[in-house]
């Protein structure tokens, strides 16, 4: 819709004056503004649920800025890393391959698997155990994930590289 109301379409209404329709005055600054609040690159904290293989980076959480139901940021794998078994508790997540090559395994005894590249996106549900690896073994492989409520890592025993269907023979 065109809000320069010369340029009206007949039939077609105009938005008024945005309104708010809840309380954001939760996220509000001392001085009782509410604003965007900017985590620069580098100093994103490093202090958010971890599992061997995957290093998970926070750009947006409840640790650092007033988000009380989102975690977005960025993990990464080395070349040929994989992280530990594991899943998110009670998280919904959502991935986006920005760089590199994946795989997700998962099921009974990590049986099946999943394989994604750089622009492919991936809906992990709640409880869900799951390897995240990176297929390729010289080059990193970097997601950017979104979790809510929170960043949940439940680690769990780890599994033998062998027992990863197509792992240890993959190119």
């Amino acid at each position: 819709m065109n809000p320069d109301p010369s340029q009206n379409v007949p039939g077609q209404q105009v938005p008024g004056p945005y309104v708010l329709d809840g309380d954001n005055s939760m996220y509000a600054t001392e001085s009782g503004l509410v604003v965007p609040v900017v985590t620069r690159s580098g100093s994103e904290p490093g202090d958010t649920g971890q599992s061997a293989g995957a290093t998970r980076i926070s750009g947006v959480s409840i640790q650092h800025t007033p988000a009380t139901r989102i975690w977005f940021g960025k993990v990464h794998n080395d070349g040929g890393y994989r992280s530990v078994p594991h899943h998110h508790g009670e998280a919904e997540t959502g991935g986006y391959v920005l760089s590199g090559r994946a795989r997700i395994y998962f099921g009974a005894k990590f049986e099946d698997y999943i394989d994604m590249t750089e622009g492919d996106w991936v809906f992990v549900p709640p409880f869900l155990p799951h390897v995240e690896c990176n297929l390729d073994r010289n080059n990193p492989l970097t997601w950017m994930t979104t979790r809510t409520p929170e960043n949940i890592v439940v680690n769990l025993p780890q599994v033998a590289d062998a027992d990863l269907r197509d792992w240890t023979d993959r190119p």
